[in-house]
């Protein structure tokens, strides 16, 4: 598993994962053993901006034990389920992620996004209200509760369960336990660092005014208390539900750069494979990782930022380069600090050696161009296209022509550009004068 600046993160999700799995087993291999009355269970909150591989990792985890593994966002969940999905529909998901194996489900992870958004706001009503509703339903599939696999919003599960009344005489309810299934909810929590630094520097208990002054950015989370999620705008039952806390850092220049340089990146060798989808060899140079992760780093989107910075710069040339004979895109920094102009180079180098490419194979006459010629070319096709039909264009004449003066190769300059047909003309008198000498 590759995870770039996030070791404490991934240590306290891997070890609490681990852990819940095996206790979950040893309970199962033990029957005998006496239940522990008001045990919680290990839920996980992690904290940290958009884009650091929260996900990711959880994804990865559930992916390499091999449990069946459902995400959700917070944000499309109502209090009633009517406006906005249910939270049960989570457990029913990953019933449906488990093949229909209700035991194997009862043993699954569910992830929540954006859990900071369900945060009700203090002094504020309306939306709030929901948003408390909500938590409240979350709470008690963090618990243990069973829930209905016929959702009662469903009209396909009602009429579904009532032919099959109707058929069997019976009336079936298929429930499934959430006790030992794993909640693992994340969010960016964009005021937390406030209300932290509100609370620490208000309590002069164990901080001189020095200490604080060096506590900044992803520090201030790491301090984080029950209280300041209640203060965030959480209930203190939900918040009891999860006790551990892991905290992701922003991932900066460095970290971004880190993620393309990966071998198995799926930012770079994803791009990769779009270009070479159409034949074409991408290659970035490690100057050209480093100018990008800059620019990520500006987008304030994580690792997200990436894919946006990467998509902005190579879009032209994806669109472009399929319908030329170009087999290989090498992309730099200079590339990346002015694509524009280097996509109108490769274009017109490209136009260029197709014509001189079909120009041989007609005539047997080799066609070269003098660096100031296609220098003239670019000043003069400023995106970079038509230069071909340019050339095909001016020089049809020329095979005919550069025979007859007795050339088998020729030299194309700005002088011969700016006008070929009559440098043509002049080429043949001059040819045909010294042969009558």
């Amino acid at each position: 598993m590759f995870v770039v600046g996030q070791d404490e993160a991934v240590a306290i999700l891997s070890t609490k994962i681990c852990t819940h799995f095996h206790r979950m087993k040893y309970e199962l291999e033990n029957p005998r053993h006496e239940e522990i009355i008001g045990s919680v269970k290990s839920n996980i909150l992690l904290i940290g901006p958009t884009g650091v591989g929260k996900t990711y990792i959880v994804k990865l985890i559930a992916h390499k034990i091999g449990v069946p593994f459902v995400k959700g966002d917070a944000t499309k969940f109502s209090e009633t389920g009517y406006v906005g999905g249910d939270v049960e529909d989570l457990v029913r998901d990953l019933v449906k992620e488990a093949k229909g194996n209700i035991k194997l489900a009862e043993y699954g992870i569910i992830y929540i996004d954006e859990i900071d958004k369900i945060a009700s706001s203090q002094g504020h009503w309306g939306p709030d209200v929901s948003r408390t509703g909500v938590q409240r339903n979350l709470l008690k599939l963090m618990e243990e509760t069973e829930v209905d696999l016929k959702a009662p919003h469903d009209l396909a599960s009602q009429m579904e369960a009532v032919m099959e009344t109707q058929r069997t005489g019976k009336a079936p309810r298929k429930k499934i336990n959430t006790k030992n299934i794993l909640f693992i909810v994340s969010g960016a929590f964009d005021k937390m660092e406030q209300i932290v630094r509100k609370r620490v520097k208000s309590n002069k208990i164990g901080f001189l005014e020095k200490e604080q002054a060096i506590i900044s950015g992803d520090k201030y989370l790491e301090l984080i208390t029950t209280e300041d999620l209640i203060k965030y705008g959480f209930e203190s039952e939900f918040v009891g539900r999860l006790p551990v806390i892991g905290i992701l850092k922003n991932l900066g220049v460095e970290g971004l750069y880190q993620i393309m340089r990966n071998p198995r990146s799926s930012v770079i060798s994803g791009k990769k494979r779009d270009f070479l989808a159409y034949g074409i060899e991408l290659e970035l140079d490690d100057d050209a990782l480093r100018e990008i992760a800059e620019r990520a780093d500006k987008e304030k989107t994580g690792a997200r930022g990436l894919v946006s910075v990467m998509e902005k710069i190579l879009m032209p040339f994806e669109k472009k380069m399929p319908s030329t004979i170009i087999k290989r895109l090498f992309v730099n920094r200079e590339l990346v600090n002015n694509p524009k102009n280097a996509l109108q180079i490769m274009l017109i180098e490209s136009e260029i050696a197709e014509f001189q490419r079909d120009f041989l194979t007609e005539t047997g006459i080799v066609m070269e161009f003098t660096p100031e010629a296609k220098t003239y070319l670019h000043n003069e096709f400023d995106e970079g296209e038509g230069v071909g039909e340019y050339l095909k264009h001016n020089f049809k004449d020329y095979g005919y022509g550069l025979k007859l003066a007795g050339n088998d190769s020729f030299r194309i300059t700005p002088n011969v550009l700016e006008n070929p047909g009559e440098f043509l003309d002049s080429l043949i008198k001059k040819s045909y004068k010294k042969n009558k000498v």
